[in-house]
């Protein structure tokens, strides 16, 4: 088991966390110096802390989790259909925005569901044929790049697009998910929105992500059907700035 969760873990998680960490990088290395400079002169505050504080938000949300239904075989040739049961769950956000065109963010998301994985035929060495719930805790890690469209402003709301990746470890319950590892999936998503300071240290945001991935098997081959799925995620939240 623990070296099922090793190999998840160099497999999926390791080229996510890579990944973010080039986007997180490359978003550092092509604000220029002067940009940044211009920019924090004009901020009401003197010290270099605050100039920075001003470019973060803390964003908290309740999210609505939709995922599509994929099938595929496993290694026995069985058809395996996998549905996700619909759930609510919460994403978490820190933004740093350092000017509308320029930022990133880092996400958490969190959500407990079911993966129902339904055999068509019986198999010597897995479940039999039907239903097959595995209750699981779903936790997104991801970072992304977000760009605001200032042009696109609307009495005082102001539009935003986000593109990222990152992981997301699928964990099984204590009670319902069949003893089963926990799996990480290597996470790619992309976000649209829009959001509005309603005073001067509060906002409120609305978005619409969606989440790809591949369908998770908790290390099990007979439940590994190598098929992408995809989760959306309509949210609605608000958010904090210094």
């Amino acid at each position: 088991m623990l070296n099922a969760f090793r190999r998840s873990y160099v497999q999926d998680v390791l080229p996510a966390l890579s990944l973010s960490a080039v986007l997180f990088l490359g978003l550092l290395g092509i604000v220029p110096a002067s940009t940044a400079h211009a920019q924090d002169s004009s901020s009401g505050h003197t010290s270099a802390l605050g100039r920075q504080l001003d470019h973060i938000d803390l964003g908290i949300n309740g999210a609505g989790l939709f995922t599509k239904d994929v099938s595929g075989t496993n290694y026995l040739g069985n058809q395996v259909t996998l549905n996700a049961s619909s759930t609510l769950g919460a994403l978490v956000q820190v933004r740093y925005i350092r000017k509308p065109l320029v930022g990133f963010e880092f996400n958490y998301g969190y959500a407990r569901y079911t993966e129902n994985f339904n055999f068509a035929t019986t198999s010597t060495f897995g479940p039999p044929a039907g239903p097959f719930p595995v209750q699981t805790k779903a936790n997104e890690y991801t970072f992304g790049y977000v760009a605001h469209l200032p042009r696109y402003n609307f009495h005082g709301i102001q539009p935003f697009v986000a593109v990222g990746a990152g992981s997301t470890g699928f964990t099984p319950t204590p009670y319902g998910g069949e003893g089963l590892p926990e799996k990480a999936r290597m996470t790619y998503y992309y976000s649209i929105g829009a959001e509005s300071m309603v005073a001067k240290h509060f906002g409120v945001r609305l978005q619409f992500r969606q989440l790809f991935y591949k369908a998770p098997d908790f290390g099990q081959n007979y439940l590994t059907i190598q098929q992408q799925t995809f989760t959306s995620e309509p949210t609605f939240g608000f958010f904090l700035k210094y």
